[in-house]
């Protein structure tokens, strides 16, 4: 009982004060192991998740690389998408979707994605007269759809608490599941928020005026650190909304009004080709050869940065420290109360209530407000 307990102050010392949830777990892991269940520092230090560790650092380690000034990734990626598209304004959306999905399916934090996708999508949305909710929306589904991909953070910690718990597991169907989920709320979205009036107008165009030239500078320039994401997302939807559509000089193009071509995309870097090599190789060796998604990142990270030092210089610092203190904190404290039986406690008492799909429920409310908690403390750290 002791260390439910101390979760608890754990999670409410976390929420009142400005103090890290994934250090005060550490701490929590120490007194409580030592004073009170007679564990040695080697018995708690056990418990450390090294295969989280690996994964969280290695694809984010990775992934800022591949975001970092000059290396020109992910531009290339949204130019060549939004090109595809040609003057299709109800598919310009779906872009935003599907690169945003493609970014985290492929490493990137959730929150970082969205931070890196959005002021570009706000930026359309308010050219072409778009509702930036229906965008705004698409970008987050398209993050959360990539999501639980076999290389990406969550997936590869879901997969990795399965893997250690001999339950057995689909990485494959948990992928295609929520991709399919976060899809279909996608559709539905994209009705109620005008798509079917977007999809009766055409634009002929998607070259930009002086005046607009902010939309089609670098991605990374709109991302000095993953950590500060919020702020990042929160800023580019505030002044997409404030723009009211079709006032602003030039914002948006009417149907048939000019002849013009959509504009080409930059070459590649070399920075960029060896990144896109790089994150083909992770994707090949994770799927089809069965590699260690953490150990197979650091690898292609550690490459990339012998062969691209410019791209790679302030990537380490861009790595998302705050959530592996957190993740890494708390599974070390879990660890401890599956040692001393409080997992199988709580797992026979949830079992008590009559109705199963109740105390499936339960489950998952406990997990969002943990969750969140989580998330908010790791970005203020």
């Amino acid at each position: 009982m002791i260390t439910v307990v101390t979760l608890a102050l754990v999670f409410l010392t976390a929420t009142v004060l400005p103090v890290h949830m994934g250090a005060l777990a550490f701490v929590a892991a120490f007194v409580v192991g030592t004073a009170f269940v007679g564990e040695s520092t080697d018995d708690i230090v056990a418990g450390f998740p090294g295969d989280l560790f690996i994964i969280l650092v290695g694809v984010t380690l990775l992934f800022a690389i591949a975001i970092a000034k000059g290396n020109g990734t992910v531009d290339w990626l949204v130019q060549v998408a939004v090109r595809a598209v040609g003057g299709r304004i109800a598919l310009i959306p779906w872009v935003m979707f599907l690169v945003t999905a493609v970014l985290t399916a492929v490493g990137a934090v959730v929150p970082a994605a969205v931070a890196i996708i959005a002021p570009i999508g706000m930026g359309f949305a308010a050219r072409y007269r778009i509702n930036p909710v229906l965008m705004g929306l698409l970008i987050i589904n398209g993050a959360s759809a990539g999501g639980f991909s076999p290389m990406s953070i969550f997936g590869s910690i879901v997969n990795g608490v399965v893997g250690r718990n001999n339950l057995p597991s689909n990485p494959s169907l948990l992928f295609v599941s929520s991709f399919l989920f976060n899809l279909t709320l996608s559709v539905i979205v994209f009705f109620i928020f005008g798509g079917r009036e977007l999809m009766r107008r055409k634009a002929t165009a998607i070259s930009l005026t002086p005046a607009r030239a902010a939309v089609a500078t670098p991605v990374s320039a709109h991302v000095e650190d993953v950590t500060r994401t919020e702020g990042l997302v929160s800023t580019a939807t505030e002044e997409a909304a404030e723009r009211k559509p079709g006032t602003g000089c030039g914002d948006s193009i009417e149907p048939g009004s000019r002849d013009e071509t959509v504009e080409r995309p930059k070459p590649l870097t070399r920075e960029g080709i060896c990144t896109l090599i790089g994150l083909a190789g992770l994707a090949v060796g994770a799927l089809a050869f069965g590699l260690d998604v953490g150990f197979t990142a650091l690898t292609v990270a550690a490459l990339l940065s012998i062969v691209c030092p410019s791209s790679a210089k302030a990537a380490v610092g861009q790595v998302a420290w705050p959530t592996v203190l957190l993740i890494c904190g708390i599974v070390t404290y879990v660890s401890l109360m599956e040692r001393v039986g409080t997992i199988d406690w709580l797992g026979n008492a949830v079992t008590t209530i009559g109705a199963p799909l109740l105390a499936a429920i339960i489950i998952c409310l406990i997990g969002a407000l943990v969750s969140c908690r989580g998330q908010l403390t790791g970005g203020r750290a």
